[in-house]
């Protein structure tokens, strides 16, 4: 990888400078409550600027985030832990979607809308934020099995960004051709609003006893928009079931391999036998909330 390349990916949340809020005279009529704690203690509460994995290349040209490449975000408050230990929003589980709309600076966004890979970014930049880039969490090393704590730098997290062209400008669907029945699928990237409703249903089914082992059946249920031109969800899910295993895998690994988001892996190395590998980082409960536990 050349400097170049290796800058512009470990420039991903902390690249672009700070944005500062635009000056408001304190005389001003409706002013904001953070506009009234500039003006009273002199305390800025910074902008940020976020890089968008999508590159707004799947929100359709109504949208604000139409072919945008960032995102400006406020930074994080004590309003916005106030949040975080809501337990009603835990227990609904929209908590990631209310600190995003918390923190975004232009309000008429949905995160709901946002594809799942674009509201990671914006997570992982609201924490470093609020709290830095340091990210501790305990790794098992593969060779020997030694659990051992690990400082992550969140600031070097490298953006993926999304290189396959949607069916359509504007329009979350993308075509893959199933290696086996050759089928011709559409499918799109999951959004917030998919993310929770697997959530959900996955608590439903917990609460009334029943198995929640159908991850694979229930992604691709929420993933594909039609299958050889069939939008009969229905028709749609029994070929799901049915479907051959190495057409189901390919599909899945063509949808990871290009769904844009951040990479949560670093290099990390073994202090008790010096094996070195590339981990995925733990996203535990110090992600959002680091004082936890202390």
């Amino acid at each position: 990888m050349s400097t170049e390349d290796r800058e512009q990916r470990n420039a991903v949340f902390t690249g672009a400078a700070p944005v500062p809020p635009a000056g408001i005279d304190p005389r001003t009529p409706m002013q904001s409550a953070a506009d009234k704690v500039k003006a009273e203690f002199g305390l800025d509460i910074p902008l940020e600027t976020v890089p968008l994995p999508s590159s707004g290349k799947v929100y359709p040209q109504s949208s604000l985030l139409h072919n945008s490449e960032t995102v400006d975000i406020r930074a994080m408050t004590t309003r916005e832990e106030d949040i975080l230990t809501s337990r009603a929003l835990l227990k609904k589980g929209t908590v990631i979607t209310e600190l995003i709309k918390s923190c975004l600076v232009d309000r008429n966004i949905n995160p709901n809308e946002l594809l799942g890979g674009d509201r990671n970014a914006l997570m992982v930049a609201i924490r470093i934020t609020g709290y830095g880039p340091e990210y501790n969490a305990e790794i098992e090393c593969q060779e020997c099995g030694t659990k051992s704590p690990h400082e992550f730098n969140l600031g070097e997290l490298p953006v993926k960004r999304l290189e396959i062209e949607p069916v359509q400008a504007g329009v979350n669907l993308f075509e893959f051709v199933l290696p086996k029945s050759r089928k011709l699928v559409k499918f799109r990237f999951l959004t917030g609003r998919d993310e929770e409703e697997i959530m959900t249903m996955s608590e439903k089914q917990k609460k009334l006893g029943l198995s929640t082992e159908s991850n694979v059946t229930t992604n691709l249920m929420h993933a594909i928009v039609s299958i050889d031109g069939v939008e009969d969800r229905v028709k749609i899910s029994n070929f799901i079931k049915h479907m051959p295993a190495r057409d189901s895998l390919a599909l899945r690994n063509y949808i990871k391999d290009n769904e844009p988001g951040v990479v949560m892996r670093q290099e990390t190395s073994c202090p008790s036998c010096g094996h070195s590998e590339e981990v995925a980082m733990p996203l535990g409960v110090n992600f959002l909330w680091p004082s936890a536990g202390r």
